[in-house]
């Protein structure tokens, strides 16, 4: 006759899988009442730290961790206050020994079974290791926010960036498609006095006209037929934050004009309002299209260029900047591994002098798919020229030198430009529009290759 299994409260035995799993992981993870003192720490926390648990709990966690961002950017203070969690935040923290430890940090909050916060918890992970393998693979490098490079083109950028950062000006950001003009205007509005304030984008070269207007200033119930309640536009929304405008140069000049107004005034009028409205957000531009060249072409204001070029900022594209491109693709399979739960080493020496000799038309953004296509492809634990795509590892393929690479990618270039154009009946915009680039971008490239232009529009 079989025992009948001993029965336990439910409460107990998740309590019991629960401290299981935090002692078995690597990652650092305590919790905080709501007076920010210490409740629970587990094992790895202690060996990062150095600090025994029966010393750490009952302290208030700023004693424990003597962190970075105690002061002004602390995650767990952020996420109780807010209620929204905070993933991978970048810091240090000094451990018992005095040693400063680079980690990343995620936060969220705790509740009880009747939904109260009750306090949070947050987990850290050490990344000494990590450090120093970047350290012994490329030396100093400068960071801005989010971005890292060696160039040092790019310390000039992120050096004015800075200065300008804590200013009300407004700043025009220009560089080719992918080489992080949001991700350098999101730093900016990071480091500005408005970071806790909403960081609002709309990229202007995406939606017709009207669609446009809309979407910044907003509008008023009954503006038009179909408006049957108020709209708050990008302005509004952006409220004493940040209004970021991508790609400016695809702007209207009936739209320029309003712009400019706003600009000047700093108020604007949602359509069918009856009175202005104040505009409070800082204004960043990005462009990747040579404005003083459209304004000698009479295709965008020289007023209105004005008032968004009072402070420039120019990203050079990544063939400027090589020397980036490794730690950019460490970068780049880190992140990959932590989302998709995968550990590629990296990319094999020649995998690596076949990304060196690529060019990157499409710049970061360009290396980032090209980087996610390999890790589709690669089973192993190196991404290997077999897991890159046809333009890149023609030369292995085919012994083929730089000139032959030029030539190889010219001809595909010129056949899918002119797939395109057959596609669509040989309409530039239709195709420009497939291809994911601007008209003029299309006409400049036909013209290269020897494509007749004289096409339906």
């Amino acid at each position: 006759m079989k025992k009948p299994m001993p029965s336990y409260p439910p409460e107990s035995i998740i309590e019991a899988s629960t401290e299981a799993i935090l002692e078995s992981i690597s990652d650092g993870v305590f919790t905080v009442d709501l007076e920010w003192r210490v409740t629970s720490f587990n094992r790895a926390a202690e060996i990062i730290t150095g600090i025994p648990r029966s010393e750490a709990i009952g302290r208030l966690c700023s004693e424990v961790f003597k962190s970075s961002m105690c002061e002004s950017q602390c995650a767990l203070r952020h996420t109780i206050t807010t209620g929204q969690p905070i993933l991978q935040q970048s810091g240090y923290i000094i451990n018992a020994q005095g040693r400063k430890i680079p980690i990343s940090i995620s936060s969220a909050v705790l509740r009880d079974a009747g939904g109260h916060v009750i306090g949070g918890a947050e987990t850290f992970r050490d990344l000494s290791e990590l450090e120093a393998l970047r350290k012994r693979l490329g030396g100093e490098h400068f960071q801005f926010g989010e971005m890292v490079s060696r160039s040092p083109a790019m310390q000039s950028v992120f050096d004015l960036a800075k200065a300008v950062a804590g200013s009300s000006s407004t700043v025009l950001i220009q560089g080719e498609t992918g080489t992080g003009k949001e991700l350098l205007a999101q730093a900016i509005h990071e480091m500005s006095g408005r970071g806790e304030q909403p960081f609002v984008a709309i990229n202007c070269g995406a939606l017709p006209d009207t669609l446009l207007e809309s979407e910044l200033f907003g509008y008023k119930k009954g503006a038009f037929t179909g408006a049957g309640k108020e709209k708050p536009g990008r302005m509004r929304l952006a409220g004493e934050g940040t209004l970021f405008l991508d790609e400016i140069g695809e702007v209207s000049p009936a739209l320029q004009v309003r712009l400019l107004r706003v600009l000047q005034q700093r108020t604007y009028e949602p359509l069918g309002a009856t009175h202005s409205e104040p505009l409070k957000a800082r204004i960043l531009a990005a462009t990747n299209r040579n404005l003083e060249e459209m304004v000698r072409q009479g295709q965008f204001r020289q007023d209105l260029f004005y008032r968004v070029h009072v402070i420039s900022l120019r990203i050079p594209p990544l063939r400027e900047r090589m020397e980036d491109l490794p730690m950019l693709t460490d970068q780049l399979i880190d992140r990959f591994n932590r989302a998709q739960g995968r550990r590629i080493e990296g990319p094999t020496a020649k995998a690596l002098a076949l990304l060196m000799a690529h060019d990157w038309p499409g710049n970061i953004r360009e290396l980032e798919n090209v980087i996610e296509r390999a890790f589709i492809l690669c089973k192993d634990e190196r991404i290997g020229p077999e897991h890159l795509p046809y333009e890149l590892r023609g030369a292995v393929e085919f012994g083929l030198g730089h000139q032959g690479i030029a030539s190889v990618r010219r001809a595909a270039e010129g056949e899918t430009i002119r797939a395109a154009l057959d596609r669509h009946a040989g309409r530039c915009s239709a195709a420009a529009q497939e291809l994911g680039i601007h008209k003029a971008t299309l006409y400049r490239k036909m013209k290269a290759l020897g494509i007749p232009t004289h096409r339906r529009h």
